[in-house]
């Protein structure tokens, strides 16, 4: 009888630590990585692989880049030579190479050098839309990431009715649900040719929807919060007030800003978000490129309190010619979930190059 109740005191006791161990595991914090915009030039190629040899050194969860992963085409047309001829298969290739040495799971999300911008280029004829179905077809193989090491992912194309976008993606990892939008810069596509406003908004009803998606998942499956990543930039700025706006304006001088603002094809992606936030109460982090200033704000505000929501974070990464990244700790012991570090790349910074 005695043996009995020690054997099931010592059972009773391994059965307690193994459950301290989950509960640590499930409790332990994780960094990933986040770049954007680069590399532009042939300089910039060099200074990308130091910023890969960086991100290798380091233990992260996985590699987000946000979108114009090569050159602007109108600067390209203006000194061709610095860089490689965008839009083209031959640059995609050279990228999914670069991509294959990062030993971290790798996300992109398209930017509008990659493919909106494409008509620009002087030296052929591009058609955006077939480079658009192009990428889709080198940098999303199916359910799973890019990078030396893969994770899997779901992608909006499994829903029939946004078959197209396979470059919206979701995973989860610690808890925390993560969610890429493709919603790009040069105005989202929008105001060039009615086929590429139509583009535009088939895109932007399926990115609404994908949001929507995202935030009721996070909920439905208890997440400690979620991270959208995007590559434009939504000028939340535009729907502040006009006593906020000239708070943000009044120490440059020679700018005010438009009074009526100047409408622009993010308005709805903004009210949508802000329609979600009002009733999701974990932290949310905003990431995205496009205008190349490293930043963290908090630039959301609700149409109810008109307060800025407290548990948005805006992080804006580095951009040409700045090649660096951003390290993100999500720590579930930390109340804001997220932490944010700059890490400069000192063999790129300003004063080394040539």
């Amino acid at each position: 009888m005695r043996s009995r109740t020690w054997a099931r005191i010592v059972a009773l006791a391994f059965a307690m630590s193994l459950g301290g161990i989950a509960g640590a595991k499930a409790q332990s914090s994780f960094q990933f990585g986040l770049i954007g915009d680069m590399p532009y030039s042939h300089v910039e190629e060099q200074e990308f692989l130091n910023v890969i040899a960086k991100l290798n050194a380091r233990e992260l969860a996985f590699v987000v880049h946000v979108g114009d992963m090569q050159n602007d085409p109108r600067p390209h047309n203006r000194a061709p030579g610095r860089s490689m001829q965008p839009c083209s298969d031959e640059v995609n290739d050279w990228l999914v190479g670069k991509f294959a040495t990062i030993r971290h799971p790798f996300v992109m999300t398209p930017g509008d050098n990659d493919w909106a911008d494409c008509h620009q280029l002087a030296a052929r004829k591009v058609d955006p839309l077939e480079r658009l179905d192009a990428l889709r077809k080198k940098f999303y193989p199916e359910g799973r990431s890019l990078g030396g090491r893969t994770m899997p992912v779901a992608s909006q194309a499994s829903d029939p009715q946004f078959s197209l976008y396979r470059e919206n993606l979701r995973w989860s990892i610690g808890g925390v649900t993560f969610v890429t939008l493709h919603i790009t810069g040069s105005n989202d596509n929008f105001s060039r040719t009615p086929e590429m406003d139509a583009e535009h908004r088939a895109r932007k009803t399926a990115v609404i929807a994908w949001m929507k998606q995202a935030f009721a998942r996070a909920k439905a499956d208890g997440s400690r919060g979620l991270v959208i990543m995007t590559q434009a930039n939504p000028a939340f700025e535009n729907s502040w007030d006009m006593a906020r706006k000239t708070l943000l304006f009044n120490r440059v001088l020679g700018i005010n800003p438009p009074n009526p603002p100047v409408p622009t094809a993010f308005e709805g992606y903004i009210a949508a978000l802000s329609e979600e936030m009002e009733s999701f109460d974990k932290p949310v982090a905003f990431l995205h490129g496009d205008t190349h200033i490293f930043r963290v704000d908090q630039p959301l505000y609700s149409t109810k309190t008109n307060r800025p929501f407290e548990n948005f974070t805006r992080v804006e990464t580095f951009g040409s010619p700045n090649s660096h990244w951003v390290m993100i700790t999500v720590d579930p012991a930390d109340p804001q979930l997220f932490r944010f570090q700059a890490q400069i790349v000192p063999e790129n910074v300003a004063n080394k190059r040539k």
